[in-house]
């Protein structure tokens, strides 16, 4: 007798795992999504409604103390853009000169 072993739903749960959501907005007449650079997302969506940006330490553990120890720093950007009443204000994360996400604020 042989024994078939259906995966169906385990490929589905693993593949659907594996699909990173799509952080996109419109912008005008554009879509803009994190994959853009930082110029091209200004370009299409202009200067934020506001700006913060701050530095924070890198650190790794030192292997020979197990200590924790500062390697370099890198810099967080947060934008705001106000989308009128509307519209949630859209939210961009820039980590060294690189958009790492786009969220919805709350």
């Amino acid at each position: 007798m042989k024994t078939r072993i259906v995966l169906t739903g385990v490929v589905s749960v693993v593949c659907g795992a594996s699909v990173h959501a799509d952080e996109s907005f419109r912008c005008g007449k554009w879509v803009v999504n994190s994959a853009m650079s930082v110029q091209e997302f200004t370009t299409k969506c202009g200067q934020p409604t506001s700006r913060t940006s701050h530095a924070e330490d890198v650190k790794v553990r030192n292997r020979n103390t197990g200590l924790m120890e500062k390697v370099g720093e890198t810099t967080l950007e947060t934008w705001t853009y106000d989308r009128g009443p509307q519209a949630q204000p859209m939210v961009l994360t820039i980590v060294d000169g690189k958009i790492k996400s786009i969220d919805r604020s709350r």
